[in-house]
Formats: C-alpha cells, sequence, structure tokens
C-alpha cells in the first residue's frame, strides 16, 4: 500500500508518512507531529497536509484550482492506503471518513476548528450500517458530523456531495485563522498574524466504534507539577472533541490501565519515544478503535510554571537536554508563577473537582463572559464548560471553575499555559452555587472556597529539584529566583 502521493505530489498538498522533508513553518505543529510520528513507526491513520502559505493565498481569493486538485489526488492516497472509498458508499467496507484540522506552526489548542467524520451521507450512514451491523453507531457519528459541520462550517448543515463537504470544511478551517478568539491568543503570546494555518485531513478512526474503543489525551508528565509520571484522561466509547471541548468529564489514565492494560502500555512507550524526540514534556492525542491503538497528534504539552521548572531540571539531569538548554527555557514569570501556587489551608468548602491550573486566586464570580470582559475588580469566571469563544474573558479572570471537563480539556491547556488557577469537573449545579459570591480557588487542591483565603498558605518545603535550581542560578532563596532567571 502506498501512503505518499507519488509523482502527482505538488509543495502545497504533501503527504504525512514519514518522508515529508518540509519544517513546522509550512507544515503547522499538528501536520509536523504527524510526519515525525509515522517516521518513528507509531500507530496513525494516513494523512496529508495543505501547507500554511495556502492560508493567505485562500483569505485574499478562495482556495487556488490547482491545490484542490491536489487535494483530490491526495485522497486518492487515503483510499489506496486505506481500502476504503471517500464518497462511494457502495463497497462492502465502510465508507473512508476523514477529519479536517487546523495546525499553525505555534500551538494555538482549541483556537481554530475542527471538522469529524467528514464524508457521511445518507447514503454513506447506511453504508456504514450495513457494513458494521451496526446502525446505532453510524447514527451516533452521523449526528456527530452534522453537529460538527452546522457549528464550525454552514449553520444549515452539510450538502449530500462529500466533496463539496471537504471544500467547504477546508475554507472554514482557513477562516478560522481569522477568528476572533485565535486574534486574542496571538496578541497575548505574540505570534504572528500572518503566519497562517495547514490544514490537516487524516482518515478517521473511531472511538465510538463498540466497548472496546475510546478516546484520550495523554502528557509524558504531569503538566501541573512536573511528576515524571504519564498523566491524563480517557472517555470510553467517545472522540477526541468529547474530551478537550470539556463537554464531557473523563477518568484519569489510570482507569485506562486497569481496562486495557496492554494498550496503556503501549501508549506510555508511545510518549516516552516521543518525549526523546522532543526532549521535552509531550501531549498525546491518542484513540483506540476495536482494541487497536492509535496516535493522532503529538506535541510540546502546556505546561504550568512550576512543572516548567521541574521538567527543565529534570531533563537536564537525565541527559536529554544541556543545563544550559534547561536554563534558556526558563524565565522570571515561570519562578513568579511557582512562587504564587501555594496552596491554602482554611476556608468553607463551596466546590470540588480537579486541580487543572495550579496556584490561588480570589474574586467576584461571574458566569457570563461578557461580565469578566466588563469587570472592574478581580473576577473569577464559573461556566458549565468552556467554550474557545469565551478565551478573551478566561484571560481577563483570575482563575476558572467549570462543572464539566477533566484537566485537558480547552478550558484547563488554556488556565495552565496562562498562570491562571483552574478546577474542572466540579458537577451540575456549581454555576448556580457560586454565581455572585467572592471565592477563593486552589488550582493545587482542587478545591473552590468561601470568601478571600489567598493569604492562608500551607507550610513550605524545598523539594529536591528546586535545590539544584537554586545550585544553578546561585539564588539564595525561592525567592531570589525570578531576578537569577531575569527574563
Amino acid at each position: 500500500m502506498t501512503t505518499g502521493l507519488d509523482d502527482r505530489s505538488t509543495d502545497t498538498v504533501v503527504a504525512l508518512d514519514g518522508t515529508c522533508s518540509l519544517g513546522r513553518e509550512r507544515l503547522g505543529g499538528k501536520a509536523h507531529s504527524v510526519n515525525r510520528m509515522r517516521a518513528l513507526g507509531l500507530p496513525g491513520p494516513p494523512a496529508f497536509a495543505i501547507t500554511t502559505d495556502v492560508c493567505a493565498r485562500y483569505r485574499a481569493a478562495g482556495l487556488p484550482d490547482e491545490v484542490w486538485a491536489g487535494v483530490v489526488d491526495a485522497m486518492r492516497a487515503l483510499e489506496a492506503d486505506s481500502g476504503r472509498r471517500f464518497a462511494d458508499p457502495s463497497t462492502s467496507l465502510p465508507p473512508l471518513l476523514v477529519s479536517v484540522r487546523s495546525g499553525a506552526a505555534q500551538s494555538m489548542p482549541g483556537m481554530m476548528d475542527t471538522v469529524l467524520n467528514l464524508g457521511l451521507t445518507p447514503e454513506a450512514v447506511a453504508g456504514l450500517a450495513a457494513s458494521t451491523g451496526d446502525r446505532a453507531w453510524a447514527e451516533d457519528t452521523d449526528a456527530r458530523f452534522r453537529r460538527s459541520y452546522a457549528e464550525v462550517v454552514d449553520p444549515a448543515g452539510p450538502p449530500d456531495d462529500p466533496w463539496e463537504q471537504l471544500r467547504a470544511a477546508i475554507g472554514a478551517v482557513f477562516r478560522s485563522w481569522d477568528s476572533p478568539r485565535a486574534r486574542v491568543y496571538r496578541d497575548r503570546y505574540g505570534l504572528d498574524h500572518d503566519a497562517g494555518t495547514a490544514v490537516t485531513v487524516q482518515a478517521m478512526v473511531f472511538g465510538n466504534r463498540d466497548d472496546a474503543s475510546g478516546t484520550g489525551v495523554a502528557f509524558s508528565r504531569d503538566p501541573s507539577t512536573g511528576d515524571p509520571v504519564l498523566y491524563g484522561e480517557w472517555v470510553r466509547g467517545g472522540q477526541g472533541e468529547d474530551v478537550v471541548s470539556g463537554t464531557v468529564t473523563p477518568v484519569p489514565i489510570a482507569a485506562f490501565a486497569d481496562e486495557m492494560p496492554a494498550l496503556h502500555a503501549e501508549l506510555a512507550a508511545a510518549a516516552s519515544t516521543l518525549e526523546a524526540a522532543y526532549r521535552d514534556l509531550v501531549d498525546v492525542e491518542f484513540t483506540v478503535e476495536s482494541g487497536r491503538l492509535f496516535v493522532l497528534q503529538a506535541r510540546a504539552g502546556k505546561r504550568s510554571p512550576t512543572a516548567a521548572l521541574r521538567i527543565a531540571v529534570d531533563l537536564a539531569a537525565t541527559g536529554t537536554i544541556t543545563r544550559d538548554e534547561a536554563l534558556d527555557r526558563l524565565t522570571a514569570d515561570h519562578a513568579r508563577g511557582h512562587l504564587e501556587a501555594s496552596a491554602t489551608t482554611g476556608g468553607e468548602t463551596l466546590a470540588t473537582g480537579t486541580g487543572a491550573g495550579p496556584g490561588v486566586a480570589s474574586g467576584l464570580v461571574v458566569t457570563d463572559p461578557d461580565d469578566a470582559l466588563d469587570a472592574d475588580g478581580p473576577v473569577v469566571l464559573v461556566r458549565p464548560f468552556t467554550a474557545p469563544d469565551d478565551v478573551p474573558a478566561m484571560y481577563a479572570a483570575v482563575a476558572v471553575v467549570t462543572e464539566h471537563g477533566g484537566t485537558t480539556s480547552h478550558a484547563a491547556l488554556v488556565a495552565r499555559e496562562a498562570g491562571l488557577p483552574c478546577v474542572v469537573g466540579c458537577g451540575d449545579g456549581t454555576v448556580g452555587t457560586l454565581a455572585g459570591r467572592v471565592v477563593t480557588v486552589d488550582g493545587a487542591r482542587g478545591v473552590v472556597l468561601a470568601g478571600d483565603v489567598t493569604g492562608e498558605a500551607g507550610p513550605r518545603v524545598v523539594a529536591d529539584w528546586e535545590t539544584t535550581l537554586l545550585g544553578w542560578t546561585g539564588a539564595a532563596t525561592l525567592a531570589d529566583l525570578p531576578a537569577r532567571l531575569g527574563r
């Protein structure tokens, strides 16, 4: 089977078969990781990418005809690799469905759009049901697709021609580069507004297929604390958007180990391989379809300031990076964030969830993103779950709390990167319980406390890795670290 585009390959539509020589700037982070994982021999569905330079061309005049011709050729290559046909449910196998994803050179998690399960029509749904004998799965997959397409591409829903669906979805992903949330994110982190996003098109695998299926996100280390253990979450019978959207509260990755120990071991080995290749903490999205593991994406993981410090020290201690490289990765902001992350000891507990962004902060609870943006004083944003459009309000808040979702959800990723205390998965009714109250959010303990108790910190013991970092920098105490790291 072929995974490449052979002599049909262009410089704007490229196969991600492990041999592509283009760098991250043109492939985008997601496609670059897919190509890298294929080169490492990790299990992943076949895929191709439309390069970042097409984004500006699309924004100026739509999708060029020669790029679309390259997409059609690339889809034929995916058909050859999978043994399935796109837009043709007449075969005995299920039809080929694809995901259409964004991917900038610099990771912007949740800021741009994705469409899953693309290629479904009434005939294709019937083909899925007939080829698998599972109409309930076919209808669930169709409902997911129609919901995703309506939210991202066209509120009227998908056309009956899968090729029209694909072309429109590619355009929607390119347009999402200019979404308000994406622009706010780039402004906050000083990213180039002209860099553009790539589009990755990948054969679908189905975490909602049966009881031996599911999806999750794993980190090679704990992104909140830096502890060197596999960390993450898992949803049996779900697809990737269930986890990252925060609409579903997943279970810890330990549950995956209990349910599917052999696959958990395979995932842990893949995470270790990727951490060695990236020389850093990695964030890995994975799906299990009918007892088979697929690794869909990897990237350098977003982490808390505390985790940034510890991971740099630990990687240097094992020789993965040098001491100079470790120090180059650290800033005064990391040190300040670490110092501010002390847990509280007092206060009446109003809500309990999972700590997803360490640190402690107090403010008035608001439940409407517009109220967070308009507030004069410190506010805590409390939502059932956060959507990407809530990002500006999250940045305006001092802490974030959600009823649903886990530590690998969109809310948690954004909060950790921004250094915001965050507690997720507090349960139904949390919004009503907390609305209008002054609370303290303790993202280390995973609790929300009544009133402002930010000054009631517990005792602090200097860890071995902190002692190592003090020695490297010549700092006498942890309080001296920001000045020593001084960037």
